[in-house]
């Protein structure tokens, strides 16, 4: 569903150029998928130091490089 005009976090560009939906990620990291769907979505939500260790974890099963600093402020 892409292009579809909804406003996209740096994750969510991230798990759309990767080929990655919410879901994916939601079964991934363990955490709710509002807060997938919050973090994907809305550029200025910063979760949690835990919610971000656990979907930094999870993305970097995929790309071992990722780095929390892609996506939110520190």
């Amino acid at each position: 569903m892409w292009g579809s005009g909804k406003t996209r976090s740096d994750l969510g560009k991230w798990i759309d150029k990767k080929g990655f939906t919410q879901e994916d990620l939601v079964r991934e990291s363990g955490v709710s998928r509002n807060t997938i769907s919050k973090a994907c979505s809305a550029p200025e939500y910063i979760p949690s130091a835990i919610i971000k260790k656990k979907i930094i974890k999870s993305l970097q099963d995929i790309d071992p490089s990722v780095r929390a600093d892609q996506f939110w402020d520190l």
